[in-house]
């Protein structure tokens, strides 16, 4: 399935607070994800306290060792809700 990609200013937010070496890292992973979010690679994982929070399906996807992209799929578009450590699941 081809996806579009829509980020939110929380994610952008998220995103220029990380460091250098965290932004290379999202870079990298970036590459993969746009070419499916639910590659292997990235092990995703669905959300389940903020799935029933939210109501609609929350996946995440493991960046590096504690660094985690969340977003949810609505038709063909993949929204990037936020970029952080497990912390992010306490939104």
């Amino acid at each position: 399935m081809s996806y579009r990609y829509k980020p939110t200013h929380r994610f952008w937010e998220s995103f220029y607070a990380l460091s250098s070496s965290q932004k290379d890292a999202v870079r990298r992973a970036w590459r993969i994800f746009r070419e499916n979010p639910f590659d292997p690679r990235l092990r995703p994982h669905k959300i389940h306290r903020l799935s029933a929070q939210f109501h609609r399906t929350i996946h995440a996807v493991e960046v590096e060792a504690d660094l985690r992209v969340v977003f949810y799929v609505e038709d063909d578009v993949v929204v990037t809700v936020d970029i952080g450590s497990h912390d992010i699941y306490r939104q």
